[in-house]
């Protein structure tokens, strides 16, 4: 392992300098118009795994964005071990909230990262946290130290539902085998304080559509006399939260697991400043589901949030308009257990029941997955806390994280294998929001430790 930290601090540079390069093909799944530049990091995914010692790469049609699959095979007697990332990233809006164009990337010192960090989009959501794997992989096969069988899965649908993913999967079972998933789409709670992603919740994504006249109307002429569906949308979403800021559609919570005041106890233990939270986020005070904590609101409760709104005019100046239709692209975050699909179905059965008379209501789901829990006492999530109590001094912490990684579910469903969540990113990185950003420093840790986990995964399985 000496070895390997010594090749690392030699090739730093270009490391840094290697994913600058990914980060600047604009690779943006939810609009068609970046569809060549996705094709284009696909054939630079291949190139890089290629380069830091697959013995295989291969670019793999779906019906949507291509997978990238490489594997080295060294031993097949010995343990394989499954990399999932993606190259696709998240739509830069609101553009002129950027400090700096998202995909011309440039390094800045700040308080949390004193060393510098990497801004642009998809530098820790995926692009930095899935070429870390791409390196580590090569600093072992470089200095003779794969310990064991290595196989690469990197898609380009995450941020959009993963839908050719769910495709390919099935489809391919052989050659995906694993005795181990392992994934760094997370983080962890700080530099100093590492942590592992145990619980991720699930999603449902819908769109909301509400109509009025069969046209736009003068809002003098016709202002209190017919169903305005901006208003009526507003109010139909208020009523989806009750005063305790609990979820009011019938049937939500019947399959939450309250967790134990035990168990609720072991998360408290994890370092968190309510103050710090509130001035990072330049707010006052928080706000959520009543009885519960702000780590416990963002990851083992259920959540129903609007991710957008729009009707009528919205440009320069004032147009009195009555607008024929509203919508709304609506969230909700779900704890294991929660079904999906069904959680889909009862908001869409309670969404069109509110409504009053005068309007239409359609909703359309998007996309959605299953919530996940990782237990502690898999050798896989042994073998991380092993890496990263190596290379940073402390254990790491177990963790639920609030996001969602639909596809976790769907590996243990048709691989029949674990996951592992080794996130080296931090909440302050800004994922999906203008000025993302993904620390040097948390970069090349991520590179240095993740061989760890390999080495000592490979020990614990033989």
């Amino acid at each position: 392992m000496d070895n390997i930290k010594a090749y690392i601090d030699q090739h730093k540079d270009r490391f840094i300098n290697e994913l600058i390069e990914l980060l600047k093909l604009p690779s943006v799944s939810a609009d068609s118009t970046f569809s060549k530049d996705i094709i284009n990091t696909s054939k630079a995914v291949k190139t890089a795994l290629e380069d830091a010692g697959c013995a295989h790469v291969e670019i793999c049609e779906t019906p949507g964005y291509p997978i990238v699959y490489g594997e080295k095979i060294i031993d097949k007697n010995l343990p394989t071990v499954l990399v999932y990332g993606h190259y696709d990233v998240q739509p830069v809006d609101p553009i002129e909230l950027w400090d700096s164009p998202p995909f011309e990337p440039i390094i800045k010192k700040t308080k949390i990262h004193p060393e510098g960090a990497i801004f642009a989009r998809g530098a820790c959501d995926d692009k930095g946290q899935m070429y870390m794997h791409v390196k580590a992989l090569e600093a072992m096969t470089s200095t003779g130290s794969l310990p064991c069988n290595v196989k690469f899965m990197i898609e380009g649908e995450e941020e959009v539902g993963s839908n050719s993913l769910v495709w390919f999967v099935k489809r391919n079972q052989d050659k995906l085998a694993n005795d181990i998933i392992l994934i760094s789409d997370t983080g962890m709670i700080s530099n100093t304080q590492p942590s592992i992603t145990t619980g991720l919740r699930g999603l449902s994504y819908v769109e909301v559509e509400v109509t009025g006249p069969n046209r736009d109307l003068h809002s003098g002429l016709y202002g209190g006399a017919v169903a305005n569906p901006i208003n009526i949308l507003t109010k139909m979403i208020a009523s989806l939260h009750d005063e305790d800021n609990h979820i009011t559609i019938p049937g939500f919570y019947d399959k939450v697991e309250d967790l134990s005041a035990e168990e609720r106890a072991e998360m408290a233990k994890a370092p968190f400043s309510l103050e710090d939270y509130k001035k990072a986020l330049d707010i006052d005070a928080v706000y959520g589901e009543k009885g519960y904590t702000t780590n416990e609101r963002n990851s083992i409760r259920p959540t129903l949030d609007v991710n957008g709104i729009w009707g009528g005019y919205i440009g320069e100046g004032a147009k009195t308009v009555i607008a024929s239709k509203a919508y709304a692209k609506i969230s909700m975050r779900l704890v294991p257990h929660q079904d999906w699909i069904e959680i889909t179905e009862l908001f869409k059965t309670h969404f069109e029941s509110i409504a009053p008379k005068g309007v239409t209501v359609k909703v359309t789901p998007h996309h959605g997955g299953q919530g996940y829990v990782t237990p502690i006492d898999n050798i896989g999530y042994k073998a991380a806390n092993k890496a990263y109590t190596e290379i940073f001094g402390v254990e790491a912490i177990p963790q639920r994280s609030g996001g969602s990684i639909p596809i976790v579910a769907l590996f243990e469903e048709e691989l029949k294998s674990k996951t592992i969540l080794m996130g080296f990113g931090l909440d302050s990185d800004a994922i999906h929001s203008p000025n993302e950003h993904f620390g040097i420093f948390n970069y090349l840790k991520g590179i240095e430790t993740i061989p760890l986990f390999y080495k000592y995964f490979t020990e614990m399985s033989v």
